[in-house]
């Protein structure tokens, strides 16, 4: 009857101490804050366009209410035109609250 001994695995590393475990997740916290300042310095380069374009677009967000006034001032000069813009408008809001939700 052969006996199955084991030879024990390499002794288990020793448990790091509590203020060695501290320090460790210290570090890690720091760098993680390091890391965050990092991307949202990227995040913010990354936008400074969009945010330029939608400052640019709300200079001018009075004269735009006026064109658009005008014109359609004068398209609604007859009853007919009125309606026809008003059939237009929901069909272009329905198409994109359909594609809307086909994209989702």
């Amino acid at each position: 009857m052969s006996t199955d001994r084991r030879v024990p695995a390499v002794a288990a590393r020793a448990q790091p101490s509590r203020a060695q475990r501290k320090r460790m997740l210290e570090e890690r916290i720091e760098q993680q804050r390091v890391d965050i300042l990092v991307e949202a310095s990227h995040w913010h380069d990354a936008s400074r366009p969009i945010e330029d374009g939608w400052k640019t677009l709300m200079r001018f967000k009075g004269p735009l209410y006026a064109i658009g006034g005008f014109v359609l001032l004068r398209k609604a000069r007859g009853a007919g035109s009125l309606m026809q813009i008003a059939r237009r408008l929901t069909s272009g809001v329905l198409l994109f609250r359909n594609v809307h939700r086909l994209l989702r």
